[in-house]
């Protein structure tokens, strides 16, 4: 496959993370852990690999503004590009041994989500995607899968559990959900989730409570899979209300449908 310059850059910064991640992950006791809110840990090692890319794509493309889950919004001259950054999306697996992570990075051009990137250092899959140029596992061309009935799917949530509003919204939503599917699997790594969406080894996915760095990548995978997004209304305001459904357009039409008759 052909990368754009661009997207040779975000592939490197995320190779270089992923190092930094690596050698950390099978040293996890020794980490210095600090407690954001409840089920929300940063490590030492987020850290790090934020710092990563942050450079990384800094040396790259100076002028480019950036959001990242840690370092927040840093503006830059360019007024066109910015940068979404989630370092290690999936920090509590990371924190178990549990190698379900990965670094997502994004690239906005005037909003317009143009370029991504979600990788697994453990797994060494690296999940790519081009406005217009389709997305890729690797040197594997991507496609959603083509499933077209809830009964014969797999769908993914995600779920803190943690007693907010979004969390029982979702409870309800899996209880109504259930016994229609397949399967509902919560891996802990939304990056992840949807990357599998576009890699067609879950039919759906849907969460709430979303920031960009979340789902930006994994957004421009899906579609450029083939498949959909879009919030729990059924518009693409998923980056600003945190609200996210990904699949064919058939499951993604399910479960939007399914979910909004819930509340």
């Amino acid at each position: 496959m052909a990368r754009s310059a661009l997207l040779n850059i975000m592939v490197q910064a995320a190779y270089k993370a992923g190092r930094s991640l690596t050698r950390d992950f099978g040293e996890i006791e020794n980490l210095q852990v600090s407690r954001k809110g409840p089920a929300d840990f940063v490590s030492n090692a987020d850290r790090q690999a934020e710092e990563v890319i942050f450079e990384e794509l800094t040396r790259a493309r100076p002028t480019y503004s950036f959001l990242m889950e840690e370092g927040g919004e840093v503006k830059g001259t360019d007024g066109q590009h910015r940068w979404l950054v989630d370092p290690l999306d999936g920090t509590t697996n990371f924190l178990h041994a549990i190698p379900l992570f990965a670094v997502s990075i994004a690239l906005e051009r005037n909003g317009e989500l143009i370029a991504g990137v979600v990788f697994n250092p453990v797994t060494d899959e690296l999940f790519t995607a081009e406005k217009g140029g389709g997305a890729w596992m690797n040197n594997k061309r991507l496609r959603v899968a083509g499933r077209k009935n809830l009964a014969d799917a797999v769908l993914a949530c995600g779920i803190k559990l943690t007693g907010t509003d979004d969390d029982a919204r979702t409870l309800r939503q899996v209880a109504y959900l259930a016994p229609s599917v397949a399967g509902i699997r919560r891996t802990g790594s939304a990056a992840l989730d949807m990357a599998w969406v576009a890699s067609g080894r879950f039919d759906g996915y849907w969460e709430a409570g979303m920031k960009p760095w979340d789902i930006a990548a994994g957004m421009l995978l899906v579609r450029e899979a083939g498949g959909f997004n879009s919030d729990y209304a059924g518009k693409p305001n998923s980056l600003v209300n945190g609200e996210i459904i990904a699949g064919n357009e058939l499951i993604h039409t399910a479960v939007q449908k399914a979910i909004r008759s819930v509340g």
